[in-house]
């Protein structure tokens, strides 16, 4: 199949596939959008089952990178990486300076970062063979994106539970959390401080565990967490979390995560919609990180400045929920107008 006629193209500036030999790399780098700027976009490294699922991720991913720094107001277009392996396996420094030559040779077109699979230890490497890396740090402070993710996650449900639930505050609120890595265990803590009683699941138990034993919440395996019986389900795993079946079984009357690509089809949004469940656009919930990042590049960084940036986060999300209801459109669609206002002028 052409990548022209993959259901993913969405008119993608530059595409390119990374094959050498000698490291074993195998990637492929998607250029969405450049107008508003250099594309910028993490590095997921993952074991994927075929070239076309790779490459199905990596064309969504890279949109959606676009339309979220337009609506997070970032100088940036949408790019993202995938490398064909298994992280735990395959990765090698080889792997990734190769991966890091492949970045250089587009020239700043694409800047790389760490996302799943990836580490700021990675990032570190690839900068050997290339500049256009992100989220490297600053002064010795940690470049790991995923607090301000969460931060991010959690400003977004302030606007979601606002308009979903009339409510001005996390006390009592019920919060099913799907996947708790780097950025849902943040999310959770900062929820539980906000007093949100939580329910989490995780395919890691130990570590679901410790964390459920420091934050009083319950656990609930992964199959059930979509049944359970919350105010808020939060994905905060890999995509295509909201599938026709889930959606069916959801009782949770508001839907907000960090997971990138929460909805399996663009028709979800609407089965949303007419079930009454209000759903937070992932790549407005989620921009947190990139703004950080973003920050990083600039020379007067000041974190005060990237924190007020990101609680910008919910003054967006007002406007989309608030749009959404007048014009009875699902939130999705009227974020996704609005980013191309932003990145087509």
């Amino acid at each position: 199949m052409s990548v022209f006629s993959h259901p993913e193209f969405d008119h993608h500036q530059r595409i390119v596939f990374g094959d050498d030999p000698t490291s074993g790399l195998r990637a492929i780098v998607a250029i969405h959008d450049t107008r508003l700027g250099p594309a910028l976009g993490g590095l997921r490294i993952f074991p994927y089952a075929s070239d076309d699922e790779a490459l199905t991720d990596v064309l969504r991913l890279s949109r959606g990178m676009t339309y979220k720094s337009a609506l997070a107001d970032l100088p940036l277009g949408g790019g993202k990486a995938v490398i064909i392996a298994d992280p735990r396996r395959d990765k090698t420094p080889e792997l990734l300076r190769a991966m890091g030559r492949l970045v250089d040779s587009l020239n700043g077109d694409y800047i790389t970062a760490e996302d799943s699979g990836s580490s700021e230890a990675d990032m570190r490497v690839i900068a050997e063979t290339t500049e256009h890396v992100g989220g490297l740090g600053r002064e010795g402070a940690s470049g790991d994106p995923s607090p301000f993710t969460a931060r991010g996650v959690f400003c977004a449900m302030r606007s979601a539970v606002r308009h979903g639930l009339d409510r001005e505050d996390f006390d009592g609120l019920r919060v099913a959390i799907q996947g708790v890595g780097h950025v849902g265990a943040q999310l959770a803590r900062q929820l539980h401080e906000a007093g949100a009683h939580l329910i989490m699941t995780d395919v890691d138990r130990d570590a679901l565990g410790q964390l459920a034993a420091s934050l009083d919440a319950e656990i609930t395996a992964p199959d059930d967490i979509v049944e359970a019986d919350v105010d808020v389900f939060a994905p905060c795993a890999m995509g295509a979390a909201l599938s026709p079946s889930v959606v069916e079984r959801l009782k949770a009357r508001v839907v907000c995560g960090a997971a990138n690509n929460q909805l399996a089809s663009p028709e979800i949004a609407d089965m949303l919609q007419s079930r009454g469940i209000l759903y937070t656009p992932d790549y407005v919930a989620n921009a947190g990180g990139v703004i950080e990042i973003a920050w990083q590049r600039r020379q007067d960084y000041r974190r005060e400045a990237v924190m007020s940036h990101i609680a910008g986060i919910e003054t967006t999300l007002d406007e989309i929920f608030a749009r959404a209801r007048r014009e009875n459109h699902d939130p999705a669609s009227v974020a996704d107008t609005l980013a191309r206002e932003r990145f087509r002028g």
